[in-house]
């Protein structure tokens, strides 16, 4: 089976304009996250729609394309550079451009998941643990998904779910097993052009959350389970910390 990564990059961010160029330690942030991808993926492509973002992954040797700028979605913009790049692959992974901590055991196990042969799309969850308390399991821009026995999404949601009938609040997290949504795809080649004709229904307006556009149209997402925690980055804040993680793994 042939795979192809494709890291999405837009130049502009209303929390963070330029964020794939910022300087993480003498490289910028769009060069860490290829170089973790590469370590699982032969073939690793950005997707971008801003020159500036091209020419620094030309200019540390990396492969990139140029793409539209009024992509919805960072799905849509993979389509687009996948039809572009030319070349047969059986899966395209979808690895967000602000992920430079991204595991290469979660790409490896994102890419287990399409070892069935009726696996449409997969993505990742981790579960939340007692010692990440309430405030986290509650935070809406950390997304819960709720998982059948064949360890495929049911739904995903910003709110907590499922609720927990005749269980104190502060007990949630001891009595069950709550999923947080690892924010990477893996699409089959056909699947991601169905899925990028479709129109936004009524679930993903509510929640502001793409994948609920594939459940809702009847498309099985698999999922698969990692322990990993990763670390997006969404604001310069998270740049400061995401800088003192990068001197402390060292």
């Amino acid at each position: 089976m042939k795979f192809v990564a494709i890291i999405p990059a837009r130049y502009a961010s209303s929390r963070f304009p330029g964020k794939p160029l910022a300087d993480m330690n003498g490289k910028p942030m769009i060069q860490r996250v290829y170089e973790q991808v590469k370590k699982s993926v032969a073939d690793v492509y950005v997707a971008t729609d801003d020159e500036r973002i091209f020419d620094s992954v030309q200019h540390f040797n990396g492969k990139a394309v140029m793409t539209s700028t009024t992509h919805r979605s960072g799905t849509d913009r993979c389509n687009e550079a996948y039809n572009k790049i030319d070349k047969p692959f059986d899966v395209v992974l979808n690895i967000q451009g602000d992920e430079p901590f991204v595991f290469p055991e979660q790409i490896e196990l994102l890419k287990s998941c399409f070892t069935d042969s009726d696996v449409e799309l997969a993505t990742l969850v981790k579960p939340f643990e007692p010692k990440d308390g309430l405030d986290a399991l509650h935070n809406p821009s950390s997304p819960k998904v709720v998982l059948n026995n064949k360890l495929e999404a049911i739904y995903f949601s910003r709110s907590v779910i499922p609720y927990l009938r005749d269980v104190a609040p502060d007990e949630w997290l001891n009595q069950h097993l709550f999923y947080k949504h690892i924010g990477i795809y893996g699409y089959r080649t056909d699947v991601l052009k169905d899925i990028t004709q479709l129109s936004a229904g009524m679930l993903e307006k509510a929640e502001s959350l793409e994948q609920l556009r594939w459940i809702e149209n009847g498309f099985r997402v698999k999922v698969g389970i990692t322990n990993q925690e990763t670390f997006g980055i969404d604001t310069p804040d998270d740049l400061q910390k995401a800088l003192k993680h990068l001197i402390a793994i060292r």
